[in-house]
C-alpha cells in the first residue's frame, strides 16, 4: 500500500496525523544515526588517551565510518528501488544497532575502527532511505518544511545526546553513550516495524533493468552529475571540523570539560529553533536563497572561529551558536532541492548514490584533516585555521554548483506544468 497525500491537506498546507507521525519517526531515526556520528567528536577528548590513539588515528576512525558507508551506498543503490522502502529501513536500522553495540564493546583502536566500519555499512544508507520516503510522501512545495523538521535531529543530538553522553563518559565511561544509542534505536525500529505503512508506489513502475544496470544508468545520468558533485562538497565541513571541535575547544579556546557540555547544549537549543525556520523560509522565499545566505554567513563565521585563541566562554557560545545555525540552515533547502532532481523510478538509487558520494567525500576529508592538524605539548590543535580555509573554499564552490541544481529544478518544474 503506497502512502497517498490527501488533496485537502495539500491545499491547506497542513499535514495529516499520519504524515506528522512519519515526520516525527524519521526525525527520531535521524537523531539516533546522527548522534552515533556526532557523539564521536566530543568523545575524542576521552577516546584518544583511553585507546592510545593519535589525532591521525582518531581521524582514521571517523573516516572508517564514511568509507564503509560509501561502499554500502553503492552496493545498495542498484537494489534501492526494487524493494519496499519500509523493509529496507528496518533491515539497515537493525544492522546499525548491531554496529553501534560493537562500538560500545571496543577496547582497542583496531576494534573501534572495525566497529565503525560495521556501523557505516548499515547506518550510512539510512538517511538516503529516509529521504526517499520523504520524497515519496510529501510534495516539493512543503518538502523544505519537512526536511527542516526532520533535521531537528542534528540539533537534538547536541541538546540531549551529547551533553548526557559527555556526562556519563566523565562519570562512568565512554562506552555508555553508544549503549544509550542502542537502547533508543531498538525502540525506534520496533515502532517502524509496527506502525510505518509500506512505501512501495515506486514498485508499480516496471523496469527491465537488473540492479547493476539500474546502478550504472543512474550514475551515468547526466542530469544527476552536478547534484552528486555538489553533495560531495557539502560533506566537507562536518568531517573536517567537527571531529576536532572538542579538542580545539578545550586546548585552544580554554574551555573546561564541564563548559564543553554546556556549549553543545546551548548550541543545540539554538539550532532546534533555526532548522524548522530555515525549512519553512526556504519553501516561502526560495530554497536557493536560504542556502546562499546560510553559506555566506558560514564562510565568515568559520574563518573567525578557526582563528580564535583562548577566548571568554560567552563569546565562544555566541560564535558557536551563530556558526552552527548558519551551517545547519543550509541542510533543509539543499536536501529539498536534491530531492526534486531524480525521477520516481530512480529515487532510491539516486538517494543511495548521493549519500554514498557524501560519505566518500567525508572519509577523504576526515583523512586529510587528520594529516593537517597536529599537536603540541598539552594537546593544542595546530592548523585548525587551515582546515577552516579549506572548508570555506569548498562552500564557495558548492554555492556555484547548487545554483545549477536550483536552475535544473526550476526547469523540471516548468516542464512538468506543461504536461
Amino acid at each position: 500500500m503506497a502512502i497517498a497525500i490527501d488533496l485537502e491537506t495539500k491545499k491547506k498546507g497542513t499535514f495529516s496525523k499520519y504524515e506528522i507521525f512519519v515526520i516525527i519517526l524519521l526525525a527520531f531515526i535521524q537523531f539516533s544515526v546522527v548522534l552515533d556520528f556526532m557523539v564521536l567528536a566530543p568523545l575524542g577528548y576521552h577516546l584518544m588517551p583511553a585507546l592510545n590513539m593519535s589525532k591521525a588515528d582518531f581521524g582514521n576512525a571517523v573516516a572508517a565510518y564514511a568509507f564503509s558507508a560509501f561502499a554500502s551506498g553503492l552496493l545498495v543503490a542498484g537494489f534501492a528501488d526494487k524493494f519496499d522502502r519500509k523493509k529496507l529501513l528496518v533491515f539497515f536500522y537493525i544492522g546499525f544497532i548491531i554496529g553501534t553495540f560493537l562500538c560500545a564493546r571496543a577496547n582497542t583502536y583496531e576494534f573501534l575502527v572495525f566497529a565503525r566500519i560495521v556501523t557505516g555499512l548499515f547506518g550510512g544508507v539510512i538517511a538516503s532511505i529516509s529521504n526517499a520516503i520523504v520524497t515519496d510522501t510529501f510534495q516539493l512545495h512543503v518538502r523544505g518544511r519537512v526536511m527542516g523538521m526532520i533535521q531537528i535531529a542534528f540539533a537534538a543530538s547536541n541538546v540531549l545526546g551529547i551533553p548526557f553522553g559527555l556526562y556519563f563518559t566523565r562519570t562512568i565511561g565512554w562506552h555508555i553513550p553508544f549503549l544509550m544509542i542502542v537502547a533508543v534505536s531498538i525502540v525506534a525500529v520496533v515502532v517502524v516495524f509496527a506502525y510505518l505503512k509500506p512505501v512501495d508506489a515506486h514498485l508499480k513502475i516496471k523496469s527491465d533493468k537488473n540492479p547493476l544496470q539500474h546502478l550504472i544508468a543512474t550514475v551515468s545520468n547526466r542530469n544527476y552529475l552536478v547534484p552528486f558533485l555538489a553533495t560531495t562538497l557539502l560533506a566537507t565541513g562536518g568531517y573536517m571540523l567537527m571531529p576536532y571541535g572538542s579538542d580545539f575547544g578545550v586546548h585552544n579556546l580554554g574551555i573546561s570539560e564541564e563548559n564543553l557540555t554546556y556549549l553543545y547544549m546551548l548550541t543545540g537549543i539554538a539550532t532546534i529553533a533555526v532548522m524548522p525556520m530555515a525549512g519553512a523560509l526556504s519553501d516561502k522565499v526560495g530554497k536557493y536563497k536560504v542556502f546562499f545566505v546560510g553559506s555566506v554567513a558560514s564562510i565568515v563565521l568559520i574563518c573567525i572561529y578557526g582563528n580564535l585563541d583562548v577566548t571568554p566562554f560567552w563569546i565562544v557560545v555566541v560564535l558557536n551558536i551563530l556558526l552552527m545555525s548558519s551551517i545547519m540552515s543550509r541542510i533543509a533547502p539543499s536536501q529539498a532541492l536534491m530531492s526534486a532532481i531524480p525521477d520516481q523510478k530512480d529515487r532510491g538509487a539516486f538517494m543511495s548514490i548521493n549519500s554514498s558520494v557524501m560519505y566518500l567525500a567525508g572519509g577523504i576529508s576526515a583523512f586529510i584533516a587528520g594529516k593537517i592538524v597536529g599537536g603540541k605539548k598539552g594537546g593544542v590543535v595546530e592548523n585548525y585555521d587551515i582546515l577552516c580555509y579549506v572548508v570555506s573554499g569548498a562552500i564557495i564552490v558548492t554555492l556555484i554548483l547548487m545554483f545549477f541544481v536550483h536552475k535544473q529544478v526550476e526547469k523540471k518544474i516548468a516542464q512538468h506544468k506543461k504536461v
